[in-house]
C-alpha cells in the first residue's frame, strides 16, 4: 500500500493527547505542528514507532537549517526543468495564494494543486514538504518537477489530458511512490450535502468523517468534516506524523463542509483536523464522527472499517413481533467497564449473556459507551458520538458482545446522551473557533448542572448529527433500545436556571421548542428505520406525552414526544423514601406506595432501581432498609416482590440482584466475593440472587404482569387502604381476564388468617411465589396446598381468602 507522506519524521510534536493551538502567521511559512522524533507522542497519542532522523519543520530558507529539504526559496531554475522531457517553468503561485494554502488557510486548496490544463500543456504542482525532489510518472512519461521553495514543486507538462499518473517524492536518504490526492474529484456527492443542509440525512455516517472506499479507481479513504466558520482544514495523523502542511481539506461551498481524499490510505490509522479558526489561530480536533478512537486518555480519531459478520438474523426478524409495552420486559443495568473490571467486550461475551440469561432478565442496559475522556464520569460526558469506548476493544469487539446477547435471546438496551457535551478543547466545544454545536449565547450553552455545553437543538446540522446518531447504533450495532438520558434538561429553558438565567421561547414559555422537535424527530426517525427498538425517556417532570405519538397532540399544544417507555422516577423516589422509614412509620407513609396507582397509565412506564439509586450516600438497595442484617435482606426481597409485581417494567441495577451492601463504584465494580462460597454470609446473597432468579421466570410466564400495563383494566387494588397493617394487596389480570394476587407486608410481623377479597368465580388459589422462603434466607412462614375461597364478603367482593401474610415479604397467589 502506497502512502501519501514519506516515512521520515521532523523534529518533534505535541504532547500525548494535546491541542496544536498557534498563531497562523503570513511570514512565508507555514506554522505547523512538528512531527515527533524518534518514539515520540503524536497529538492523538500514537507514537512514529521508527527511527529516523530528525528534521526541523516548515523552515523556508534551508540554510537555516542543515537537513531541510526541498529547493531554496524563489524563482524555479528553468535550465533544469527544460531538461527534463519538456518540462517548462510554471507561472508561481501569487503571494496570497501561497501564504493562504502555506498557513492551512486556503478554501481551494486542489484549484492550486494537482493538475490543471493550460496554455501549451498541462500545469501540476505538488505540495511535498521536506522533500527534495518530484517526479511525475505517467504511462510513457518520467519529468521531474522544478522545486518552487517550501516543499512546492510545479511544471508545466507536454500533455493535454490529465494522466493517471503518481509521485516518486525524493527525500534524500529515501523515495517513495504515491498517488496525488489533488488529481481527485470531491469523494462526496451533491445528494449527501443537500440531505445534510436540509437536516435529513439519516445516515450521516456514510457522509462525514474517515470512510475506507474506491475513488476514481482507487482505494483510499475520504476524509470529511462540517466547520462552516472555519478559513481552511488540514488532515493530520500518524501517516504524515501529525504536521498537515500537505495535506489541505477542500471547502465543498456553502455546506459547511471540507473534503479530501487520500489514496492508498487504509484502516487503523490515526488521525485528527487541524483547523485554522476565524481569528487564524489553529485547533487539533478529534473528528465528531469518528467510528473508532483511540484509548483514553489518548484522543485521536482512528480510520475504521466494519468486518463483522451477524449472526443475530432470527433474533432481529423476530424482536418487534410484540409491541414492548404488552411484553415482558425486565431489565438488567450493566457499567460494561465494572461489571467484572478488566475485561474485553470479547471476554464480557463469554460471561455476561450467561449470567443474564441465568437469572432470567430479558434486556440488559448498558451505561453509556459512546467514547468519553472521563471514566469517573461514567460515560455521560461523550465526545466520541460514534465510537464504542476504546477501553475495552475494537467496535466490532462491540458488535461481538451484542450478537453474543441476542443469540443468547437477550436484548440490548444503550444509556444515549444527547443534552449535553464536555467543554474538552480538542472535542466539539467550539470546534471551528465559534459555537457551533453549542447555541451562540454563552449563557444558553452553559449547562448549570454539569459544568458542560448544551447542544444547539435548533441547528438542522447539528439536529442531524443526534437523529444520525441514534440511528447509528441502531443500525450499525443492532442496538435495541435507546435510553435517553437528561429529557428533562433539554425540555426545559429553566432547568435548574434563576430567575432572569433563561429566556422565554417565542411564546412566552419555559418550553425548549427545538429540543421538542428534536426529540420527535429522533423518536419518529428511528421507529420508522428500525423495527422492534424501543426509546425510553429518563424524564423526572410531569410532561405530558411522553410517550405518546408524535401526531396526536396534548393539552399543552404540543404533540407527543414519541417515546416508548419512560423512567417512572416518581414511583422510585416515593417507593424507596417509603421502605427507608421504621415499619412502625409506615403507616403514616402509605399514600406513598399507593400514590403510583394515580398516574400510572398517564405514561407507558420503567419501574427503575438504577445506579442512580446506589451512589454518592444513596446507599445501596439493602443499605436502605431498616433493622437487622435479617430484616434489611427480608425488606430488599419483599421489595423487589412488590415491584415486579406493580404495572410498569422492571429495571435493576447491577449487585443489587445479590443485595450488595456497599454503594457501587465504578473503580472496582459489584462485590462479587459476598457469593464466594468459602464467604460465611454468602447463603444470604445467593439466595437473594435466587428470588431474583424466580421472580423473573414467574414474570415471564404470567400474562397477567406484563400483558396490560398501560391498560387500567389490568390491575385492581384488593384494599389500598390498610395502612394500619403496612399491606398492600391487589390483582393483576391478563387480556384474558387471568388474575394474579400480589401481596406484599412491609411489616416485620406474621399475619395470619389476613382475609382478602378475591373474584368469585374462581374456588382456589395456590402460592407460587413467597419472598419469605427459606431458599432466599427468609423464615419460612408460607401457605402450602390449595387456598380456598370462601362466601365471605370481604373487600367489596363477594368472596374471600385468609392467607398468611410472612414478615416483610410479598406473596404471589395464582388460580389453581
Amino acid at each position: 500500500m502506497t502512502r501519501p507522506f514519506r516515512p521520515t519524521p521532523p523534529d518533534t510534536a505535541p504532547a500525548r493527547g494535546a491541542t496544536h493551538d498557534s498563531a497562523a502567521g503570513r511570514s512565508g511559512h507555514a506554522a505547523t505542528p512538528r512531527p515527533p522524533a524518534t518514539g515520540a507522542a503524536s497529538p492523538g497519542g500514537g507514537t512514529a514507532g521508527a527511527t529516523f532522523a530528525a528534521r526541523p519543520s516548515g523552515l523556508r530558507d534551508p540554510a537555516a537549517a542543515p537537513g531541510r529539504t526541498g529547493a531554496p526559496a524563489g524563482p524555479p531554475r528553468t535550465e533544469r526543468a527544460q531538461g527534463s522531457h519538456g518540462v517548462r517553468a510554471a507561472a508561481p503561485l501569487s503571494d496570497e495564494d501561497r501564504g493562504r494554502l502555506l498557513d492551512g488557510a486556503h478554501h481551494d486548496p486542489h484549484g492550486l494543486l494537482g493538475a490543471h490544463p493550460v496554455r501549451g500543456g498541462l500545469l501540476l504542482r505538488v505540495l511535498r514538504p521536506y522533500a527534495k525532489g518530484v517526479t511525475v510518472l505517467a504511462k510513457g512519461l518520467r519529468a521531474e518537477l522544478p522545486a518552487e521553495g517550501d516543499g512546492l514543486f510545479a511544471g508545466v507538462l507536454p500533455l493535454r489530458t490529465v494522466p493517471d499518473y503518481e509521485l516518486l517524492v525524493d527525500y534524500g536518504d529515501d523515495t517513495v511512490t504515491v498517488r496525488d490526492p489533488y488529481r481527485f474529484l470531491p469523494a462526496l456527492g451533491e445528494l449527501d450535502l443537500h440531505l445534510f443542509g436540509e437536516g435529513r440525512h439519516e445516515q450521516l455516517w456514510q457522509a462525514l468523517g474517515a470512510r475506507i472506499m474506491e475513488h476514481q479507481g482507487v482505494t483510499g479513504t475520504r476524509f470529511t468534516v462540517w466547520a462552516p466558520n472555519a478559513q481552511g482544514v488540514r488532515v493530520v495523523g500518524n501517516f504524515n506524523y501529525w504536521d498537515g502542511t500537505g495535506f489541505p481539506m477542500r471547502s465543498l461551498g456553502s455546506s459547511g463542509v471540507w473534503e479530501l481524499f487520500l489514496p492508498g490510505l487504509g484502516e487503523g490509522e490515526l488521525y485528527k483536523f487541524e483547523i485554522t479558526r476565524p481569528d487564524g489561530s489553529r485547533t487539533l480536533r478529534a473528528d465528531p464522527m469518528a467510528r473508532r478512537t483511540e484509548c483514553p486518555p489518548a484522543t485521536a480519531s482512528v480510520v475504521e472499517t466494519s468486518h463483522y459478520r451477524w449472526t443475530d438474523a432470527d433474533w432481529m426478524a423476530r424482536r418487534g413481533a410484540r409491541p414492548v409495552h404488552e411484553a415482558p420486559f425486565s431489565v438488567y443495568e450493566v457499567h460494561l467497564p465494572s461489571w467484572r473490571p478488566g475485561l474485553t467486550y470479547r471476554q464480557l461475551a463469554a460471561q455476561l449473556p450467561a449470567y443474564v440469561k441465568d437469572l432470567g432478565f430479558t434486556h440488559v442496559e448498558f451505561m453509556p459507551v459512546a467514547e468519553h475522556p472521563f471514566g469517573g464520569s461514567w460515560g455521560y460526558q461523550v465526545t466520541g458520538f460514534y465510537a464504542p469506548t476504546a477501553r475495552m476493544g475494537t467496535p466490532d469487539d462491540f458488535r461481538f458482545l451484542i450478537d453474543a446477547l441476542h443469540r443468547a435471546g437477550i436484548g440490548v438496551l444503550m444509556d444515549w446522551v444527547p443534552a449535553h457535551f464536555p467543554r474538552d478543547d480538542w472535542a466539539l466545544a467550539e470546534f471551528d473557533g465559534r459555537p457551533l454545536y453549542e447555541p451562540q449565547d454563552p449563557a444558553r450553552a452553559a449547562h448549570p448542572d454539569w459544568g458542560t455545553l448544551e447542544f444547539d437543538y435548533g441547528r438542522t446540522e447539528v439536529r442531524n448529527f443526534l437523529v444520525a446518531n441514534a440511528v447509528y447504533w441502531c443500525e450499525e450495532f443492532h442496538i435495541d433500545g435507546l435510553r435517553v438520558d437528561a429529557v428533562a434538561s433539554m425540555l426545559y429553558l429553566d432547568y435548574s436556571r434563576e430567575d432572569g438565567g433563561w429566556t422565554p421561547n417565542a411564546h412566552g414559555g419555559r418550553e425548549n421548542l427545538d429540543a421538542v422537535a428534536f426529540l420527535q424527530e429522533m423518536n419518529a426517525t428511528v421507529y420508522r428505520r428500525c423495527p422492534g427498538v424501543v426509546t425510553i425517556a429518563e424524564e423526572s417532570t410531569a410532561w405530558d406525552g411522553v410517550t405518546r405519538a408524535t401526531h396526536h397532540p396534548g393539552p399543552g399544544g404540543f404533540g407527543g414526544l414519541g417515546f416508548g417507555l419512560k423512567w417512572n422516577m416518581g414511583w422510585m423516589h416515593d417507593s424507596l423514601g417509603y421502605v427507608s422509614k421504621d415499619p412502625v412509620h409506615r403507616k403514616y407513609h402509605h399514600g406513598e406506595m399507593t400514590f403510583s396507582m394515580i398516574y400510572a397509565y398517564s405514561e407507558n412506564y420503567v419501574l427503575p432501581i438504577s445506579h442512580d439509586e446506589v451512589v454518592h450516600g444513596k446507599r445501596a438497595l439493602v443499605s436502605k432498609m431498616p433493622g437487622d442484617w435479617w430484616q434489611q435482606r427480608a425488606g430488599h426481597r419483599a421489595y423487589l416482590g412488590f415491584m415486579w409485581a406493580h404495572p410498569g417494567k422492571q429495571l435493576l441495577f447491577m449487585g443489587q440482584e445479590f443485595a450488595q451492601g456497599a454503594e457501587w463504584a465504578e473503580s472496582h465494580g459489584p462485590d462479587w466475593w459476598l457469593l464466594d462460597s468459602s464467604y460465611e454470609a454468602e447463603p444470604d446473597h445467593r439466595g437473594v440472587r435466587d428470588l431474583v432468579r424466580e421472580l423473573n421466570r414467574h414474570y415471564a410466564a404470567t400474562p397477567a404482569l406484563w400483558e396490560r400495563d398501560t391498560d387500567p383494566a389490568g390491575f385492581s387494588w384488593i384494599d389500598g387502604d390498610a395502612s394500619e397493617d403496612n399491606v398492600f394487596p391487589f390483582l393483576r389480570f391478563a387480556a384474558d381476564g387471568t388474575p394474579l394476587i400480589s401481596v406484599t407486608n412491609f411489616s416485620p410481623v406474621v399475619r395470619r388468617a389476613y382475609r382478602l377479597g378475591v373474584p368469585g368465580h374462581l374456588p382456589s388459589w395456590r402460592e407460587v411465589l413467597n419472598t419469605d422462603d427459606p431458599r432466599y434466607g427468609g423464615s419460612g412462614v408460607a401457605n402450602p396446598g390449595l387456598l380456598t375461597a370462601e362466601p365471605t364478603p370481604w373487600n367489596g367482593r363477594a368472596t374471600s381468602l385468609a392467607p398468611v401474610l410472612p414478615p416483610l415479604a410479598t406473596i404471589w397467589l395464582r388460580p389453581s
